[in-house]
């Protein structure tokens, strides 16, 4: 089917026609009695789990085998350019193949690559295996992330859409929390190696819950041409965002505000330890603080927004961020610093998911590995330059003036957002 053919599909509203999921039974349950949700959602929960492990224990494995801090950051810059690069051809590759088994393939893949680390750990370090394994570990695991944002809507319908995912975005943010947490304790009694060896095993469990789920099937005619190129799919996607008013406003704003965000934690770090001369632990209590945050704010969006509708909640939730971080540099303890912090980072997961869930509700089955994969590259394109200028601008300058002007501009593009088609955004895109 063209792209054409798809936006013609789409209601005057923004919406798309009810499919099969919508109007069937899975749409009609809470989501505590939907089996397949419920299996899912576990299955989810646990590949974010073992993605925190790696977080942690293969920067000590790197710092434990040579004591160098440039080699943990070179670790770390090889595989976010690895993700980075897989985002761009994702989407293509997610709608053209069977959703179900690529995830389970990606959690099976992931499994294989890191359980091969500590069994050659058993024979001595070998650092180069690390820079092998872990770019490919990212990459797959962009392939596993937008696949598994296509398949929500098939699981719950969209009337369920946006509570669905906040709580795999709470739960996301919970064991991003323990992930670390556990990791640093494994790590500690066992060495890093058995940790990375639990990271491995997470990702073979989270293949097992994926076997047992049913997935609605996509019909023929939901599948791309298989004639067309990669490179003329990314088009489409980014061709569908530019075509839909309100998601066409949301990823130049948020374009913005990830250039002005990215380097947040980094500022809040320096903000605690250089300007006011706290230790680890104070950063650790603001970081546990603000996953509380995420968390809240992943369970209350479904609520806010049926209350308020999609424009005001998004609006106001980057408004709220923006005042949040102007804040941040003017706060002189950690109760204050924290709760900042927590403030933002709940309305970030309230905006987030409710930009999420408008794209799953609006974009046609068979373009969603696409669009999301579009708007996710365009969306974070510049952020990794924006969190080097802020991080420089706060050594030049000091984080109270920084914080306060990127705090001001995300109040700005809030007001912003108010001139565009998300001002008029409803309870239901999809009516």
């Amino acid at each position: 089917m063209t792209y054409g053919a798809a936006r013609r599909e789409d209601e005057p509203g923004g919406g798309t026609a009810p499919d099969a999921a919508d109007q069937g039974l899975p749409g009609t349950r809470p989501l505590w009695r939907q089996r397949d949700f419920g299996i899912f959602w576990t299955a989810q929960t646990l590949s974010v789990l073992g993605d925190s492990f790696a977080l942690i224990a293969l920067p000590l494995l790197v710092l434990q085998a040579t004591g160098s801090v440039a080699r943990m950051g070179l670790l770390t810059a090889v595989g976010g350019a690895a993700s980075v690069v897989a985002a761009v051809f994702a989407g293509a590759v997610v709608d053209r193949v069977d959703r179900r088994r690529l995830l389970i393939a990606c959690d099976l893949v992931r499994m294989g690559l890191y359980g091969v680390i500590p069994l050659v750990w058993l024979f001595g370090p070998q650092i180069w295996l690390l820079y092998v394994v872990l770019p490919l570990c990212e990459a797959v695991g962009m392939l596993f992330a937008v696949g598994y944002v296509t398949v929500v809507r098939g699981l719950v319908g969209t009337g369920r859409l946006t509570e669905a995912n906040g709580r795999l975005n709470a739960t996301a943010a919970a064991a991003g929390v323990l992930g670390p947490l556990c990791a640093g304790l494994v790590a500690a009694w066992s060495g890093p190696a058995a940790a990375v060896g639990v990271d491995a095993a997470s990702f073979g469990v989270s293949a097992a819950c994926l076997f047992f789920v049913r997935f609605r099937k996509r019909a023929p005619d939901e599948h791309p041409g298989r004639g067309a190129g990669l490179w003329q799919d990314l088009r489409t996607g980014i061709a569908f965002l530019h075509g839909h008013p309100v998601l066409r406003s949301l990823t130049a704003l948020l374009f913005v505000f990830s250039f002005l965000t990215l380097g947040l934690n980094d500022l809040v770090i320096y903000h605690l330890k250089h300007d006011l001369g706290h230790d680890d632990q104070a950063v650790g209590t603001v970081m546990a603080v603000g996953a509380l945050g995420t968390i809240t704010g992943a369970l209350l969006v479904a609520r806010v927004r049926r209350r308020l509708g999609f424009g005001a909640t998004w609006t106001g939730s980057v408004a709220v961020c923006g005042l949040a971080f102007a804040g941040l540099g003017w706060a002189r303890d950690v109760p204050a610093v924290a709760a900042l912090s927590a403030a933002f980072l709940a309305c970030v997961g309230m905006a987030g998911t409710c930009s999420l869930s408008l794209r799953q509700e609006v974009t046609p089955e068979h373009l969603l590995g696409r669009v999301t994969s579009a708007f996710w590259t365009l969306q974070y394109a510049a952020a990794p330059i924006g969190a080097a200028v802020l991080t420089w601008a706060a050594e030049e300058q000091g984080t109270t003036p920084v914080a306060l002007v990127a705090g001001a501009t995300c109040v700005l593009l809030a007001v912003t957002a108010l001139f565009t088609p998300i001002r008029g955004s409803g309870r239901n895109l999809t009516r």
